[in-house]
């Protein structure tokens, strides 16, 4: 059973409403042109990691994405920046219509900052907080205009792995505004490091299976209103243990990323092809 705070009510609803196998989500951007910013590719990498926690809950589910009608490269530099943060390609693309067609039947809406009330009729809504990237210390409106493939180097300068960044908006509560900054990107790129090499050298002992305790905290917290702030801690945990084995720390870490969509087996093997 999956659970999320409707921002209507402030309270837990189960999702899907009905008994049924197949989770409906669908992301209102705003219509305008004001452009894109981060805020935008943070409701959507929400929806992308609630796609991938109904996954492995047993359930499927299908994305739609409503926006203003835009222009073939805005189009285009919009899905490399997505791609870039491992946020799944939505099954359905649609233009804003005043009577919302496309998702009148969603089960739950995540509505980027900026969007109106209108755009969400029905089924659960979830608002995204803000981001606020910085240049150096100094905060740019979230709602800035990038009609460029600059959208992505807004919030992740060039050479910083574009998942550094999903790895530090995942660190917050998908409601909590988030100020990004230099220090918090750097530490988010360290940490990802640190675990791929991690992983990487786990993958070379025996598998062992994972710790039930972990995995059934991870199963509750993602349930309960998308904790993966807690699945994140949990992984930290996991990683200092003692008493779990290397190969159970291994599974235990591709497993989540199937939520967290970190990349966490990026480096494994690429010693031994070295070595050889």
């Amino acid at each position: 059973m999956l659970r999320i705070v409707d921002t209507r009510t402030g309270r837990l609803v189960e999702i899907p409403s009905v008994r049924r196998h197949l989770l409906s989500i669908c992301v209102h951007l705003p219509a305008g042109d004001a452009g894109f910013g981060p805020g935008d590719l943070r409701a959507l990498l929400v929806a992308d990691v609630l796609a991938r926690t109904a996954e492995v809950h047993g359930l499927q589910s299908r994305t739609f994405r409503t926006m203003p009608d835009l222009p073939p490269e805005l189009a285009e530099a919009l899905d490399r920046s997505l791609s870039a943060l491992g946020v799944h390609p939505p099954d359905t693309v649609g233009v804003h219509h005043p009577n919302g067609t496309l998702c009148a039947a969603a089960d739950v809406h995540v509505r980027a900052d900026g969007t109106t009330a209108q755009d969400a009729v029905g089924g659960v809504r979830i608002d995204v907080g803000q981001v606020g990237p910085t240049s150096g210390e100094r905060g740019v409106p979230d709602r800035a205009h990038l009609p460029s493939p600059g959208l992505l180097g807004s919030v992740a300068p060039e050479g910083v792995d574009p998942l550094a960044m999903r790895m530090l908006l995942l660190g917050h509560a998908y409601r909590t505004p988030v100020l990004v900054t230099s220090t918090a990107l750097e530490e988010a790129r360290r940490t990802l490091a640190d675990w791929r090499q991690l992983v990487a050298d786990w993958a070379q002992e025996p598998s062992r299976p994972m710790p039930a305790e972990v995995l059934r905290h991870a199963h509750d917290v993602l349930a309960d209103d998308l904790g993966v702030p807690a699945v994140l801690d949990a992984l930290r945990t996991v990683a200092t243990r003692a008493d779990v084995p290397a190969g159970a720390k291994f599974e235990t870490f591709a497993f989540l990323d199937r939520v967290l969509g970190l990349d966490l087996a990026r480096e494994v093997g690429h010693q031994h092809r070295a070595a050889t």
